[in-house]
């Protein structure tokens, strides 16, 4: 339609609710008869557990009952991926605990006061065993095992070419990802009612925050027995989810098994404390790199080597490192050869998962930082080294040596206009001039070019429009936001296609009652397979509304038009023409239409991102002065919602760079286990980002969209990270790891550390990964 609402900053639809309290949580819900759960967990990082006494407690006041493993025989399971299928979790634990804050038994009251007094009393006697927390020693041959009969190594794979041998200049690095929360503002809950809810017929309704709901409902129906038509899911507002809330964990396992046992509802909100130790920590990476260069710049050939911590139970955040860490190795780059090696380790800690951009930041991390060192190595300035090395545009589509396939690429175009924005030259001018008169603030500029990949895989999704007789429509989709602003895009094309104002468009989702099937929200999918699968059943209203339209005028259907002010009428007669309204409410039936739509891969937006701060090097303290961030998206439906998936993932990717860290102590005892303790910044430890967009249409949808939700947390780290080790140069540091405190960079100035050991020798161990080819041949890169 002339004058398109698309490209337009439109203010999201769903803040109103939000602001005036009107949104509904899990644990807003009151059920009849519902009952409260508190769960008692282990303060021992490992054990064998020799007795639990549950007498005390189960005659507390209130207290229903108080339930062990043994109590409930529920199922042990993976969470939403299996690494090693010898590892499930039980819901409880049974025989021995392996992390601090595992669940060893659940109490159920009248209220949630007397579940958490009466879980006090119950009294666990536990054998204590040796724990091993840091994943690299996990892998040490006479490591103590978590599982009795086996080692520490979850899983792994290794390439088995030689990639460095031409190579006249090696570049190598040992770099520490470290362990992080996922910290949503709303933790884990749940509320189980056995039966149907409001007149359906089900044999479970479960309201759960998660970003899957169907996924959820799979995976409950199958654990439980249940055909998945006999569970109903609903996710009720979401406050934030980050890869956290994906699949079923321990807790939602027990909930709805204590639902059935008693036959009555019951729920469980997680507690700040109990999501720091319980929902599952994401990155938890070292990577050992080496780089491959000729003296004039060019790569020759990368060897990886990775070790991802699993945590507790093969997490499945730990096998990322096989995954789209290993799948985005190559990045931005024109890399010949490349060998990658990737042990997923066993530890006693909270189990791993997944944390915005999951695998993917990791990946540019790794790659960023030595590209920096390798120009450092060579005495380039960092841009030109890039440049030199970035794949040529006129290669796309291509597929990369660990076979993720490139749809489109200009990564020099988002460079341009980040250094353009940041004024390069002149922000090197004043860092040479504080570097001459050794000022004791020095300036750091640090650069990331990234690529990431959105909608992993492709796949299909499914979305549904529907206009009613008074002239309004009701839109849905399979997935499911919680804080993305679906709402706002999806209405925004459904009324461009339809001509139908926003304000009379209602948004639908997250209820497996009411939407058949979705694949949920994560990996950066939603716009680009939900979005285009709304806008082909618009599409198809819009049709099925012409047909209706032309009966009603006694004209052909290819002569009917939708008019600039939303009406029906006949090409070359403006005089007469229909409503919405009018066209809805003639048929017997209304007009819908809802469909799947699928994309045959995946996309793979890219973007550059330049970070300046500030180190005082008599403190250590980094002062972040500036990040500009220029991210490609594809075709921007709405650049409000993308700067605001900008701000969110630059504050997340600035977080990890300079304050967060989840830290144990030797026997496993979490020492961060409170905001007290966990260095999360709030708004006054931030500032203000600087974002922009170039704008490279992908083929692989028609909206011609990718992925935003992830982007600016994988930018951000490497360039602020790359830009504290450049202000520390004339140090001699050539490397700080993450976090970059005060602390690590006091001591990197006073004792400057190692750059680089030999890895761990299981790496040598590992089978080799299957069809993997090292070195580029016809068509690949």
């Amino acid at each position: 339609m002339p004058g398109s609402i698309l490209g337009t900053s439109v203010r999201r639809v769903e803040d109103l609710d939000l602001i005036t309290g009107a949104s509904t949580y899990v644990g807003n819900l009151r059920l009849d008869g519902m009952l409260h759960l508190a769960f008692v967990r282990s303060p021992l990082a490992h054990g064998l557990v020799t007795g639990i006494d549950t007498g005390q407690a189960a005659a507390a006041p209130g207290v229903v009952a108080v339930y062990t493993a043994a109590d409930l025989d529920l199922p042990a399971h993976h969470g939403l991926m299996v690494v090693n299928p010898d590892l499930p979790r039980p819901p409880l634990a049974v025989d021995r605990v392996r992390f601090v804050g595992e669940a060893v038994a659940v109490v159920v009251a009248e209220t949630k006061a007397q579940a958490v007094d009466a879980a006090e009393l119950v009294e666990v006697d536990y054998d204590p065993l040796p724990a091993v927390v840091d994943p690299e020693a996990a892998l040490e041959p006479g490591a103590e095992p978590q599982f009795e009969g086996r080692d520490n190594l979850a899983a792994g794979a290794r390439s088995d070419e030689d990639v460095l041998s031409d190579a006249e200049v090696v570049v190598r690095a040992r770099m520490v990802n470290q362990r992080i929360a996922v910290m949503p503002m709303e933790g884990n809950a749940i509320a189980v009612l056995p039966g149907g809810f409001e007149g359906h017929d089900d044999d479970l309704t479960i309201w759960v925050s998660t970003q899957m709901p169907h996924g959820f409902r799979a995976q409950a129906a199958k654990l439980f027995g249940l055909e998945n038509d006999r569970v109903r899911v609903i996710a009720p507002h979401v406050g934030g989810g980050f890869g956290g809330k994906a699949g079923m964990i321990a807790e939602h396992t027990t909930a709805v098994g204590v639902a059935r046992r008693l036959n009555r509802p019951v729920t469980w909100v997680e507690t700040r404390s109990e999501n720091l130790v319980s929902m599952p920590h994401g990155r938890g990476q070292v990577a050992y790199y080496e780089l491959g260069l000729t003296r004039a710049g060019t790569i020759t050939g990368l060897r990886a080597r990775v070790v991802g911590d699993s945590g507790a139970y093969a997490g499945f955040g730990g096998a990322l490192s096989m995954g789209p860490t290993y799948v985005m190795s190559q990045g931005v780059y024109a890399i010949p050869k490349i060998a990658f090696d990737a042990a997923v380790a066993l530890t006693n800690t909270t189990p791993m998962g997944a944390f915005r951009g999951a695998g993917r930041p990791e990946a540019t991390a790794h790659l960023e930082r030595i590209m920096d060192l390798a120009a450092d190595e060579l005495g380039m300035d960092p841009v030109e080294f890039r440049r030199r090395n970035f794949i040529d545009p006129a290669s796309f589509p291509l597929t990369t040596l660990p076979g993720a396939r490139y749809d489109v690429g200009d990564y020099d175009l988002p460079l341009r206009e980040a250094l353009r924005i940041v004024d390069y030259d002149k922000l090197r001018e004043e860092q040479r001039t504080r570097r001459e008169t050794r000022d004791p603030v020095q300036l750091g500029i640090g650069l990331c070019v990234y690529v990431e990949i959105t909608a992993g895989g492709g796949g299909t999704e499914f979305g549904s429009v529907t206009v009613h007789a008074d002239g309004t429509a009701t839109i849905s989709a399979g997935t499911s936001a919680h804080g993305q602003g679906h709402a706002t895009a999806f209405s925004m094309l459904t009324s461009d296609r339809l001509g139908i104002p926003m304000d009379k468009i209602r948004f639908v989702q997250s209820d497996t009652a009411i939407v058949p099937r979705g694949g949920g929200t994560g990996g950066s999918r939603s716009l680009q397979m939900a979005g285009n699968a709304v806008t082909m059943a618009a599409d198809d209203v819009l049709e099925q509304a012409r047909r209706r339209a032309a009966e009603l005028l006694e004209a052909a259907p290819d002569d009917v038009e939708l008019t600039e002010n939303g009406e029906f009428g006949v090409a070359g007669v403006p005089s007469v023409t229909l409503t919405w309204t009018q066209v809805a409410s003639a048929g017997e039936e209304e007009l819908f239409a809802g469909l799947d739509f699928r994309q045959e891969g995946a996309t793979f937006p890219f973007g550059a991102h330049v970070s300046v701060v500030e180190v005082d090097t008599e403190t250590g303290r980094v002062t972040p002065r500036r990040h500009v961030a220029v991210d490609d998206c594809g075709r921007i439906v709405n650049p409000l919602l993308v700067a605001g998936q900008q701000h969110g993932g630059l504050a997340q990717g600035v977080a990890q760079a300079l304050f967060e860290e989840i830290l144990f102590d030797d026997e496993g005892q979490p020492i961060t286990s409170t905001l007290a303790d966990y260095r999360m910044p709030s708004a006054a430890d931030l500032f203000w980002f600087e974002t922009s967009n170039t704008e490279t249409p992908t083929p692989m949808n028609p909206l011609g969209a990718k992925g935003i939700g992830e982007s600016a947390t994988v930018g951000a780290t490497p360039a602020v990270q790359n830009a504290v080790v450049d202000a520390l140069r004339p140090f001699g540091v050539r490397h700080v790891d993450l976090p970059c405190t005060p602390e690590k960079v006091w001591r990197a100035i006073h004792s400057p550390s190692e750059l680089w050991h030999e890895p761990p020798a299981v790496f040598a161990t590992l089978p080799v990964r299957e069809g993997a080819s090292g070195a580029a041949s016809g068509g690949e890169i």
